[in-house]
């Protein structure tokens, strides 16, 4: 029976602030859609202080912003990009297109289609998370995406410059400095200036979530994203302070973000909470860690491993680091996350920032029914049909004139009625278990 040695705020005091979010996005997106480019350079200035003649950067402009870059940080851009890439292209090898012949001269396939064009938003503010660039332009990009358009806010009326390089070196086709749900609205709805995209992709705060989640369905987006989380499952084995550290990581990303640990030793659990108390008021991100680790942290001490696991389950976080004595367990135990961290020799940050896996990862419990963002979520599995064959257009005429008039749809079986009839002295004889 698990034990609570630290539990988070009610959660009725955050769907309250979510209900606020929600209607002030939906005000901008109106106002977007009404007024274009106009309401997006008003929005621009106001909650940016940003309103530039164009919010396109020029070829020139984002090769003299590149020129500025220290050349070890463009380097590490392209050693971060390279790892990214090469996961990404493993995984576009893996999908294969399929053909089969189900009777003779039927033929039924599928392929892997990607979309014509894709959304980018780069966050900004407080971090400018050059890592999304890399998740969502070059992942685009292995899955042949023609287009993609890259949007990342100024900071403090600055060009972020090491952003701009990176989404320039990941093979952004077209970068604005643009931040917001006035970037994301436009993108997506398009504007006199900027040409609308069928996909969305990349992280945000809660006003950038909330917009994705509204134009979903309108256009498609890579997942429904929250605060960043972290969840760490440890032993008695484990170092109690690099699960700390660990935990601090992720809460650092924001006031809201859950860090949870989930442990079989409640010696290690608080000997945790001891080592977090100490490292927290020197933590330069202390004003986004200290709230979130006081309202969203928990630790929960379980009876058995296997117990661990089932509650880790439960959760379904998004990041799930497994500090334990054998923590290739977890491939076999868990199936509810966004992505695991096995060992002290890995960590959630090199997921989010340099080992090649997709940082772009599902929220708030969406681990149950979808995994985070990969080249795969660009590509549209799109089926083909072909029929040859006379006798089997006739044998499945006729079998189609049966079943559509079963469901009242005489318009569908007349459409098998006349290939049964003009093909009919063809008619291939039907055996079970004689197709392909």
């Amino acid at each position: 029976m698990p034990r609570f040695l630290k539990s988070p705020v009610p959660a009725a005091q955050v769907s309250a602030a979510r209900a606020d979010v929600a209607e002030r996005v939906r005000t901008i997106l109106d106002d977007i859609r009404e007024r274009g480019d106009e309401a997006v350079r008003q929005y621009s200035e106001k909650f940016d202080t940003w309103g530039p003649e164009s919010f396109r950067l020029s070829c020139e402009e984002i090769e003299r912003i590149v020129a500025g870059v220290p050349q070890q940080v463009l380097d590490d851009i392209r050693f971060v990009q390279e790892q990214v890439r090469s996961f990404a292209q493993a995984q576009r090898d893996s999908m294969l297109d399929v053909e089969i012949e189900t009777l003779p001269g039927v033929r039924l396939g599928h392929r892997h289609v990607p979309v014509a064009a894709a959304g980018a938003y780069v966050p900004g503010g407080r971090y400018p998370l050059t890592a999304s660039a890399h998740m969502t332009i070059v992942t685009a990009k292995v899955a042949g995406v023609p287009r993609v358009v890259a949007c990342t806010p100024p900071i403090r009326g600055e060009i972020p410059a090491a952003t701009v390089a990176a989404m320039h070196l990941a093979g952004a086709d077209e970068i604005y400095l643009l931040g917001g749900v006035q970037a994301v609205a436009a993108m997506a709805v398009g504007t006199e200036t900027i040409g609308g995209v069928p996909m969305l992709a990349g992280p945000g705060n809660a006003y950038v979530a909330e917009a994705k989640r509204q134009l979903f369905g309108e256009v498609g987006i890579d997942l429904f994203a929250g605060p960043t989380e972290i969840l760490v499952i440890a032993d008695e084995h484990a170092d109690p302070f690099v699960v700390a550290v660990d935990l601090l990581s992720q809460a650092e990303h924001g006031p809201d973000s859950p860090a949870v640990l989930v442990t079989t030793s409640e010696e290690l659990g608080r000997e945790v909470e001891r080592h977090i108390e100490l490292l927290l008021p020197g933590m330069p991100t202390k004003d986004f860690a200290e709230p979130a680790w006081r309202d969203h942290g928990e630790i929960v001490v379980a009876d058995t491993l296997d117990e661990a696991f089932e509650i880790a389950d439960s959760y379904a976080g998004e990041h799930v680091e497994v500090l334990t004595e054998d923590p290739r367990q977890a491939l076999d135990h868990m199936r509810d996350y966004g992505a695991l961290f096995l060992g002290e020799g890995t960590c959630v940050s090199y997921g989010d920032k340099v080992i090649g896996t997709n940082h772009v990862l599902p929220t708030r419990g969406a681990a149950r029914y979808t995994g985070g963002l990969w080249v795969g979520k660009y590509l549209k599995t799109v089926t083909y049909q072909e029929v040859t064959d006379t006798g089997s257009s006739a044998l499945l005429g006729e079998v189609c004139g049966r079943a559509a008039r079963v469901e009242l749809f005489e318009g569908h079986a007349r459409s098998g009625d006349v290939r049964a009839a003009k093909y009919g002295d063809k008619i291939l004889e039907w055996n079970e278990g004689a197709g392909a």
